[in-house]
């Protein structure tokens, strides 16, 4: 099994890169954010014609998600509310199109767009923490059904000092700040651990290039696109790959796809308990 994901930073705006990235690497189920636009304008017949099917949770201007997966999936939910039904801080941070979960296979695959909290001064800072809180209580949640958890997205968050290409200048800053780190720690809990640290476990892997600084020329980026599995499924995985030549196309979006391939279904005598990762 294979599941990807690429904040494409408007949808529309991409659709060739993202359908010929998907014909090129054919994942089982690419989780896109940013798409930028209405459900109702959302490209799906194009995706559907190509042989992928479309779940969307989208807005327009900002946010957006979806997943395009090869084969149907099942039990959709969209935003906090699919877990919280009845959480009033899930209701409110709701108005923001930034979740959408499904079955792919009996996994459970989240895919989240978290705010960017734009600097550690600003309304939107804060927003971003609370809204990292409710992911925890999302997540327990989830938890109590047994679903093996597979969680990607855009987290705008460096987890730490190596995930950035300048970090004596930049940690402490907004996406590296000691508060979304632990918040997002604390929604991570024991149970999900970082896929490509398993394989990659040096700095200098970015998958995100800011616009405004020329960073992609001289490569100084940010690793802020994660995926995140649960223990039955880290001892299943194979690989985790920054698909980086992406970013290098013509107008392109700022994030390179992730991607990470897992042994799943399990065989009868595969040792999935990857213990060492969860100690």
């Amino acid at each position: 099994m294979q599941i990807a994901t690429w904040n494409v930073n408007s949808v529309r705006t991409r659709l060739e890169q993202v359908l010929s990235w998907l014909e090129t690497v054919q994942p089982d189920l690419l989780c896109l954010q940013e798409t930028k636009v209405d459900d109702p304008l959302f490209p799906a017949a194009t995706f559907e014609t190509a042989g992928w099917n479309v779940q969307i949770h989208g807005q327009k201007s900002y946010n957006g998600v979806a997943l395009l997966s090869r084969e149907p999936l099942e039990d959709v939910r969209f935003g906090f509310l699919g877990e919280l039904p009845n959480d009033a801080d899930a209701d409110q941070l709701n108005q923001q199109k930034r979740v959408i979960s499904a079955l792919l296979d009996g996994v459970r695959v989240v895919n989240l767009y978290v705010p960017n909290g734009s600097s550690v001064n600003s309304d939107k800072y804060q927003y971003k923490l609370s809204w990292l809180a409710c992911l925890k209580r999302y997540v327990e949640a989830q938890s109590e059904r047994g679903e093996p958890l597979c969680m990607v997205g855009d987290f705008n968050i460096a987890p730490e000092n190596r995930d950035i290409h300048d970090p004596e200048r930049l940690s402490g800053g907004i996406m590296a700040t000691s508060a979304e780190r632990g918040a997002l720690k604390a929604a991570l809990g024991d149970r999900l651990a970082d896929v490509f640290r398993v394989f990659e476990p040096d700095a200098g892997h970015w998958s995100w290039w800011d616009y405004r600084t020329g960073a992609w020329d001289m490569d100084r980026g940010w690793r802020i696109d994660h995926i995140y599995l649960c223990e039955e499924l880290m001892g299943l995985a194979r690989s985790c790959i920054i698909h980086k030549q992406v970013r290098g196309n013509t107008q392109p979006s700022d994030h390179a796809p992730v991607s990470v391939e897992i042994d799943w279904p399990p065989a009868e005598d595969d040792d999935a308990s990857g213990d060492a990762l969860f100690v």
